[in-house]
């Protein structure tokens, strides 16, 4: 009687290699073959000899290749009747790829790459052959074993069991032992028949190829890996220049349109996009392009909200280049855009790093327009943060919701609390949502978001990137041939003295003038500390009508109407962060202008004078700006001067003078009388009661102190300020002819010049500062040839003083020379500053950067500084986290680097952290294939999970171990490095692909034993991770959830409403189809496609025929040659050990 073997009571596995161990050949017949499988046989097929009828012959009958060809195939041999050799040759190759797709799936393991070598050795030595049967499908399974023994010389196995792990040890299976020798002999005519069969095709050398093209096979050279990375992680730019083309009459140049086409696909994917490229890169016309794109793509309508000085210059480009557009100011967002039809789908935001406050109500404005509209999103900015990672997110939060899955979390913040379980215990967020990145402060962290969010390059990565070189240097070529050099920045300091008795400016610059600002009080930036305490004042019940509830308010000891509990709430929160603010905006000022310093001070007298007369009389005080708005940078005006100007006297208080504060005193009741009559909601006012007799008693004290600083600097005269004597030589001696842009921070400087240059004589002078009416028309007139005008000699500026409101957006270069005449505290102001002039279309080869610095040294401005910056932290006084104090070494280095005019100190050339991630890999790719064009294709053709290994000296940071790119089911990437010891380093992209970095010389190492477990342990960090967020059909708002609800909802409404169309093969394919959606995950083209499709409206009729249309032509789900679940796919890996 036979044996039956079921793998479940009677397994086939250990029967079967028993018989091979005693065998000399064999011959099997299998409809599938898992080649890692083969190491359930391997040992016993290696006793055999080679050759003719001393190895093992396997016969594959029905591997599946894609779906469509083997239709197609099959259809084309039903017709002749029979398979034709052409037809078995394309069958033959489709298996071989067939085979190289099996090999990259799951994850790599030792075990796996000792079968496939042992595979391969054993095909070469002809211990094995395969042949493939192409006559008609083959469904037999067939295992027969030929022995030295004259009773039993064959033993047959007949069943379901493929040569797979399941089909030899797994459930479910059935086979019967067949020892008869009639009946053995007639299975070896039947098996020999078909071995001989002209269409049963030798795979044998195929199957060789594709372990050798395998990561199991020929070791690669670790450049390949870190290039594959690259690759990968520039798919979606990629996608983007194949996908988009940049609009031809637009003039741009190769790094502008990749720009374009980038963007695209970030708009198309993710809503929005953030063009940050840093000054001078043209983002005015990449963003007009990307706008001009989106209409034509979406069919939309652009809105354009932009500073108010730049209004015509965008109303220029919407008029120039054909754009359906509307253009509002951002001071009128609050006015305009609740009147502005919703038609608008795109909204294109210029300098939207000025959008920070989302508490602000231009921020409210904007967002609330653009969920009413759904509008896509551009954004323009050199400076996408500036005082912290927040600015990131409140930009971001405009058309990106707060809890939206991202797909990604701030790992590095994540880790440094210990876990993701003490991240949800400290933190209501989402972990993967734009929430959960803004308690984040790690670099690596906002890095890896913003890659998804914003194209951002530096002048040097476009310069290394995208130039070419010629003797005259590196250049940019436009589409009509012209080239565009890259000048370089030139620093050069122009000095003066600070010391001596003469010059005014001298006398106020030292420590006695410092000492006196840093003993300040400032009462009026610190209200909050004089309000009366509980033990100061009877308490007294507040009036309330009959009813009403009187609220906690902390201020229930005053006898406080509501408005005034509010107005004193607000002062409790703004004293540290205003009265660091003026005390380090005072030493601004005096840093910037002499002239400027004694204007501040006159009138912060004033208005302590203001104070004192209100209390004095028992009036209502008039307090101002108490809020953010005073610390956002964004003005160029003294605060005091927005109050006191109806007052300004253009005489300094006479030192002489034997009471000064009465000439104050009496334009202080004045000006009173003014904010009563004429200004009452500049103001919010409250009793004088309130407040503690100290308030008035600092107010005075500080008023006496400022006046002296006044008898200091005694009568300014012009004449005798050696900072304004250097400046005017420069511009008559040094540049008597040439164009200059002269910079200073702060509007009173730059009136001060402007007048001071015109008594001299020098004509053509421009004046721009935030109360320019129109900063551009001044722009165009100073360099007319860099925006498009011709305007006559006679009419243009030579020389044009502007604070930095003309630092945004303007284009300058027909300039050559830009002068700083003060040191802006945010250091990188100063590149921004060059980034004026030094812009795409500027002909000179050098751009002059001067700056104005102390000819005695810039020890004495350190140590000033210095002394400033230990009374704020003194008083717990809160400054800009972008304010320069020289603190550490590399501030001090670069002021001495502008001191001896350093070359390189005001380039951005080694500024690769500003890079997006995108554009570096992009920029890795793309230089790689220029510089050899055959590993374009080499490493596009590359199969998955392939590796190698390289020498790397470890440090406590960065570990050795291997680095991962891993993709999960959701078509999600992923990095992870993971050290030795399988603990994770970091999953942060950008870091990752720079460790991987070496070139093409760099040599391979063998692989290290725990290569492959590590790769295991990642593989399983990142597939955990994604599981814990995602269900079966993964993230709520992926492509495959949302069509998988839509459908599942379609099916329904039609079983109600119109039973008939349930029925018949269409219905059946629809049916199958959301099976499969359920069951498998989509292909990257058919997430994108379908993303698409629901952006743009598809109905759920129209959207059944496109996946269904998507199953049918084998392009909508992943589902793997055995039919199992695919899960994450390894993409490459990288060992990085010691030799």
């Amino acid at each position: 009687m036979s044996a039956i073997y079921d793998n479940c009571d009677f397994p086939l596995l250990p029967e079967l290699k028993h018989y091979l161990r005693e065998g000399y050949r064999s011959d099997f017949c299998v409809g599938y073959f898992n080649l890692r499988g083969w190491s359930a046989l391997a040992d016993e097929i290696e006793q055999f000899a080679s050759g003719k009828n001393r190895n093992c012959r396997l016969l594959i009958g029905m591997q599946r290749p894609p779906k469509d060809e083997l239709k197609r195939i099959r259809n084309i041999a039903n017709k002749k009747l029979g398979m034709d050799q052409g037809a078995s040759k394309r069958l033959q190759k489709l298996m071989a790829q067939e085979f190289r797709e099996q090999l990259t799936y799951g994850v790599p393991t030792a075990k796996d790459e000792a079968t496939l070598k042992r595979l391969q050795t054993q095909l070469k030595e002809n211990k094995l052959e395969v042949k493939l049967f192409c006559r008609h499908l083959l469904h037999a399974k067939l295992y027969l074993i030929y022995r030295e023994d004259r009773a039993t010389p064959r033993v047959g196995y007949v069943g379901s069991s493929n040569l797979t792990f399941s089909g030899l040890g797994g459930q479910g299976e059935l086979n019967v032992e067949v020892t008869d020798k009639d009946d053995t002999h007639k299975l070896s005519e039947w098996f020999e028949q078909r071995w001989q069969d002209r269409f049963a095709l030798d795979i044998s050398n195929d199957l060789i190829e594709v372990i050798d093209e395998s990561w199991a096979g020929r070791q690669l050279k670790p450049f390949y890996i870190y290039l594959k990375m690259a690759y990968h992680l520039s798919q979606e730019a990629r996608d983007g220049l194949s996908r988009y083309q940049a609009p031809k009459n637009f003039g741009l140049l190769e790094f502008q349109e990749q720009a374009v086409r980038v963007a695209m696909q970030h708009i198309d994917r993710r809503n929005g996009v953030i063009i940050g490229d840093v000054v001078g890169l043209g983002k005015t016309l990449v963003g007009t392009a990307i706008a001009h794109v989106c209409e034509e793509e979406y069919g939309t309508s652009t809105l354009i909200i932009c500073p108010k000085n730049l209004e015509s210059m965008w109303q220029g480009y919407v008029e120039r280049y054909g754009l359906r557009g509307k253009v509002v100011p951002i001071s009128q967002v609050e006015k305009v855009l609740p009147e502005v039809p919703a038609r608008f789908r795109l909204v294109l935001i210029d300098e939207s790093h000025n959008l920070r406050n989302r508490a602000g109500k231009r921020y409210q404005a904007i967002k609330e327009y653009m969920e009413q509209s759904g509008a896509r999103c551009i954004m323009l900015t050199a400076t996408p943060y500036n005082k912290g990672y927040l600015d990131l997110s409140a930009q971001l939060r405009l058309f990106l919701r707060e809890d939206a899955d991202l797909g990604i979390k701030p790992e590095a913040y994540i880790r440094g609390l210990g876990g993701e379980m003490k991240f949800r215990r400290r933190h209501q967020a989402p972990v993967r949502s734009l929430m959960a990145f803004e308690h984040s402060d790690e670099p690596e962290d906002w890095q890896q978001l913003m890659s998804r969010y914003m194209v951002r390059r530096t002048r040097g990565f476009v310069k290394n990137t995208y130039a070419k070189q010629d003797e005259r240097g590196s250049y940019l070529e436009f589409p009509n041939g012209s080239k565009f050099y890259f000048p370089t920045r030139r620093p050069c300091t122009v000095k003066f003295n600070t010391t001596g008795d003469v010059d005014p400016y001298s006398r106020l610059y030292g420590d006695r003038v410092v000492d006196m600002i840093n003993g300040l009080c400032l009462p009026r930036y610190g209200l909050g500390n004089y309000v009366i305490q509980p033990s100061n004042r009877k308490k007294k019940s507040p009036t309330k009508a009959p009813g009403q509830m009187i609220l906690a308010t902390g201020f229930e000891h005053l006898d406080v109407t509501e408005a005034e509990q509010k107005i004193l709430a607000n002062l409790s929160h703004a004293g540290q962060r205003l009265m660091g603010f003026c005390r380090t905006n005072l030493f601004k000022r005096l840093e910037s202008s002499g002239a400027a310093f004694i204007q501040s001070i006159e009138r912060h007298i004033l208005r302590n004078y203001v104070y004192l007369w209100a209390i004095a009389n028992d009036l209502p005080i008039p307090i101002g700006t108490q809020d953010a708005a005073l610390l956002d940078g964004t003005t160029d005006e003294d605060q005091d001067s927005l109050l006191v100007q109806d007052w300004e006297s253009d005489e300094a208080i006479d030192e002489d003078q034997l009471s000064p504060s009465e000439e104050f005193k009496q334009r202080a009741a004045a000006i009173y009388e003014l904010y009563q009559k004429k200004y009452p909601r500049r103001f919010k006012w409250i009793r004088p009661d309130l407040f503690q007799p100290e308030l008035a008693e600092d107010l005075e004290r500080d008023a006496q102190c400022l006046i002296k600083i006044l008898k200091i600097a005694g009568g300014w005269d012009a004449a005798q300020d050696s900072k304004l004597t250097a400046l005017i030589e420069l511009l008559t001696e040094t540049h008597p002819e040439e164009k200059v842009l002269i910079f200073t921070q702060f509007a009173d400087t730059a009136r001060y010049l402007a007048q001071a240059l015109e008594t001299e004589g020098i004509d053509q002078i421009g004046l721009a500062t935030g109360g320019t009416k129109d900063p551009t028309e001044l722009a165009r007139r100073f360099s007319p040839k860099s925006n498009g005008k011709t305007i006559p000699t006679e009419e243009q500026l030579r020389i044009l003083v502007a604070t930095d409101v003309l630092s945004e957006g303007q284009n300058l270069q027909d300039a050559r020379i830009i002068l700083n005449y003060d040191l802006p505290w945010a250091i990188i102001r100063l590149i921004q500053r060059a980034g004026r002039v030094d812009r795409i279309g500027q002909e000179a080869d050098e751009i002059f950067c001067y700056s104005f610095l102390p000819a005695e040294g810039v020890e004495q401005l350190i140590n000033l500084r210095g002394r400033l910056r230990d009374r704020l932290k003194e008083n717990q006084e809160v400054v800009g986290t972008d304010e320069a104090f020289f603190e550490d070494e590399e501030e001090r280095a670069m002021l001495l680097n502008l001191y001896h005019e350093k070359s390189g100190v005001l380039d951005d050339d080694d500024d690769e952290g500003e890079v997006d991630l995108t554009s570096e890999a992009l920029q890795i790719w793309q230089t790689a294939i220029d510089a050899n064009p055959t590993l374009k294709r080499a490493i596009a053709e590359l199969p998955d999970v392939v590796f190698s290994t390289r020498h790397h000296e470890p440090t406590a940071l960065d570990p050795e171990g291997i680095l991962l790119y891993l993709r999960t089911a959701e078509g999600t990437d992923a990095l992870a490095w993971i050290d030795k010891h399988g603990n994770s380093v970091t999953q942060s992209q950008m870091r990752i692909l720079r460790t991987a970095r070496c070139s093409i010389d760099t040599p391979a190492q063998d692989r290290h034993p725990k290569h492959h477990d590590l790769v295991q342990r990642a593989s399983r960090l990142i597939t955990e991770q994604t599981q814990k967020v995602a269900g079966t059909l993964g993230s709520k708002r992926g492509a495959r959830a949302r069509v998988y609800e839509r459908l599942m909802g379609y099916c329904q409404e039609l079983k109600e409403t119109t039973p008939l169309l349930t029925q018949g093969e269409e219905w059946e394919k629809l049916e199958q189809t959301v099976e499969l959606i359920h069951t498998y995950p989509l292909k990257q083209n058919a997430i994108a496609a379908l993303n698409r499709e629901m952006r743009a409206g598809i109905s759920n009729e129209d959207l059944a025929q496109k996946v269904t249309y998507l199953m049918e032509h084998d392009a909508l789900c992943v589902v793997t040659a055995d039919g199992t679940f695919e899960g994450a796919r390894v993409i490459c890996s990288l060992g990085l050990f010691q030799s």
